[in-house]
């Protein structure tokens, strides 16, 4: 669905060209013509998240794919999400005003925690169920990247999976599973697809493990044993992505 931005909404927020992109050397790719497509997002306004150099690079290298599309989400500020809220418009992409809710993946990069609210808010404003556990089989898989997943516990319940390290490497990677699965028939649903990427290194999945708590404190996390997927190469250990390295 392409949201349709009313003139008068622009007309009332301080900032309306943080919401109408067509900035230069910004690529709008035809919706129809790739196999997966995704929306990246760095989670606060708009002057930050686009400055943001590892964000920009990724957008990059995922729309030099020919098979996949790349765009860009924001936070919006509060009078904006006034307006859109009032006049339920869904969050949507700077580039071709997609309905963030109507691509396959939302990548959000986890620069600080001060931004975990904004990213709750965003699922919400964007109409997708908070809790991963919970979603439907037609709702983008929700990706974590970026500095704070190291200590990636407290937002688990609302990702699909987090890439620890290199994502210039990983998403390349997650874009091909995608096709692979999508092109076989989506053979096991969402859950298929998760079990599918747990062979590509520098993936986490939290639904396949269980983190060991003594008391108020992290000590150490286990596997699923009853939700293990055979032959998928499930690890005990996730370990960064490093350049080169899988």
């Amino acid at each position: 669905m392409t949201v349709k931005i009313p003139y008068d909404v622009l007309q009332k927020v301080k900032k309306p060209a943080r919401y109408t992109g067509g900035e230069f050397n910004s690529i709008l790719k035809n919706w129809d013509s790739v196999s997966c497509r995704m929306v990246l997002a760095l989670p606060d306004v708009y002057e930050v998240g686009m400055s943001n150099l590892g964000l920009a690079i990724l957008y990059g290298i995922l729309n030099k794919r020919g098979d996949t599309l790349c765009e860009r989400v924001y936070a919006v500020w509060t009078d904006m999400e006034d307006e859109m809220r009032t006049k339920n418009i869904p969050l949507f992409s700077l580039e071709s005003k997609h309905a963030v809710k109507d691509f396959d993946f939302l990548g959000f990069s986890l620069q600080y925690e001060m931004i975990f609210s904004n990213v709750l808010n965003m699922l919400d404003m964007a109409g997708i169920t908070l809790h991963a556990a919970e979603r439907s089989e037609n709702e983008p898989f929700v990706i974590g990247g970026g500095p704070c997943v190291y200590n990636v516990e407290p937002m688990a319940d609302f990702f699909d999976f987090f890439v620890i390290g290199e994502g210039e490497e990983i998403l390349g990677e997650v874009a091909e599973k995608f096709i692979e699965w999508k092109n076989g028939g989506k053979i096991g649903g969402r859950r298929g697809f998760l079990k599918k990427i747990l062979s590509v290194a520098g993936i986490y999945v939290p639904s396949f493990y269980e983190p060991i708590y003594d008391d108020e404190n992290f000590i150490g996390m286990k596997t699923v044993s009853d939700r293990e997927p055979p032959g998928t190469g499930r690890k005990s250990t996730i370990r960064k992505r490093m350049h080169g390295i899988s």
